[in-house]
C-alpha cells in the first residue's frame, strides 16, 4: 500500500492511486458466502439451474464482490504515514451495474476522492472505487469506500 505525509493527502484527490491484481470469483467462493448468509438463490449455487437462466451460468453474490473491495483495493489506496490503524467505515453509492460470472476475475480502480479530519488524530479518506470484471465494458460495481485512518500519537 503506498504510504505517504497525511498532509500530502490532499493534493492527491481526483487522482488514480492504484489497480489491484485480477482475483478470480470460482464456484467454491460464491458457495461458501452462500453457506456464511444462507442465500441459496439458484443463480448462485446451482450450476444446472443457472446454465438456463439470462446470464447462462452461476454468478457472484453483489454482496460477495462488495465485500471483496477492502481486500481487493488495499494495495491500491494512498494511505497517511503515521497511522496506526485503517478502519472501514463504510461505502457511499454503492451500485451493483454488471453480474460477475462464475470464474471471472476481477479488480478494483482506485481515485481518491476526499480526505477530512474527523475528530483531532482521525483522517477519515474517502476512495471512488471500480470493481472491473476482466473482457467487460461495464464495471460490476461503483462505490465510494470510507476509511478511517487512526493516526499514532506524536512523540
Amino acid at each position: 500500500m503506498p504510504v505517504i505525509p497525511a498532509a500530502e493527502l490532499p493534493e492527491h484527490i481526483g487522482e488514480e492511486t492504484g489497480r489491484s491484481d485480477w482475483f478470480t470469483i470460482d464456484q467454491d467462493r460464491i458457495d461458501t458466502f452462500a453457506e456464511a448468509t444462507m442465500d441459496h438463490q439458484w443463480i448462485h449455487v446451482d450450476p444446472d439451474a443457472a446454465a438456463q437462466g439470462p446470464f447462462g451460468r452461476t454468478i457472484a453474490h453483489g454482496f460477495l464482490t462488495q465485500s471483496l473491495v477492502g481486500y481487493l483495493n488495499l494495495g491500491s489506496m494512498l494511505l497517511p504515514d503515521g497511522a496506526v490503524m485503517f478502519i472501514n467505515y463504510g461505502s457511499d453509492k454503492v451500485r451493483f451495474l454488471n453480474p460477475v460470472k462464475v470464474d471471472s476475475r476481477v479488480r478494483t480502480v482506485s481515485v481518491l476522492k476526499d480526505v477530512k479530519e474527523k475528530s483531532p488524530g482521525q483522517i477519515l479518506i474517502t476512495n471512488s472505487i471500480t470493481v472491473e470484471i476482466e473482457g467487460e465494458d461495464k464495471p460490476a460495481l461503483v462505490a465510494d469506500l470510507l476509511t478511517l485512518a487512526i493516526m499514532g500519537q506524536p512523540s
